[in-house]
C-alpha cells in the first residue's frame, strides 16, 4: 500500500511540475490544460545499497507546444527521449534538442529552467529515472 502511495504522489507531484497546468490537484489549474502532459508511474523502488534513497521511473508525454514552468527534482534525474523532440535547459547553461535515442541528466542542484516540446505538432515522450530522497518530494517549484 505504501508504493501505491508513493505512486500516486509521484504522478501528481510530476504532473503538477512538469506541465503547464495538469490536473486538479495543482493550484490554478485548469480544465483545458488537462491533456497537455501526460505522467506514467512505471516503479518506484528502495534503492538497496541506501534504504533512505529511491529510484522512481516513469514516462512523461508532452502534447505539440507543451512545457513546465522552472523546477527542480533535488535528486539525480536520467532522462531518455523515446519519441518527438525535447527543448531542455538547466539554468546558466544552454539550451539542447533532445531526440529519440538521446539523453539529458539533472544533478540534485540543478534548477530545471526549460522543459519543453520542441514541435507545435507531434508530441514528445521521454523516460525519467530519477534516484532521490525518500524524505523529498520528487519536484517543486521555483521562480523564474
Amino acid at each position: 500500500m505504501n508504493q501505491l502511495i508513493a505512486v500516486v504522489y509521484v504522478a501528481v507531484s510530476m504532473a503538477c511540475l512538469w506541465t503547464v497546468s495538469a490536473t486538479p490537484a495543482c493550484a490554478g489549474s485548469s480544465k483545458a490544460a488537462e491533456s497537455l502532459t501526460t505522467v506514467a508511474p512505471l516503479m518506484t523502488q528502495q534503492l538497496v545499497a541506501d534504504s533512505s534513497k529511491e529510484v522512481v521511473m516513469l514516462t512523461v508525454t508532452y502534447a505539440p507546444g507543451a512545457s513546465s514552468s522552472p523546477h527542480r527534482h533535488d535528486a539525480q534525474v536520467f532522462v531518455f527521449m523515446l519519441e518527438g523532440t525535447l527543448t531542455m535547459q538547466i539554468r546558466g547553461h544552454a539550451a539542447v534538442t533532445l531526440h529519440p535515442g538521446e539523453t539529458f541528466y539533472e544533478s540534485p542542484g540543478d534548477i530545471h529552467a526549460v522543459s519543453a516540446n520542441a514541435s507545435h505538432v507531434a508530441p514528445a515522450k521521454f523516460l525519467v529515472v530519477m534516484i532521490k530522497d525518500k524524505t523529498r518530494p520528487v519536484s517543486r517549484p521555483v521562480a523564474r
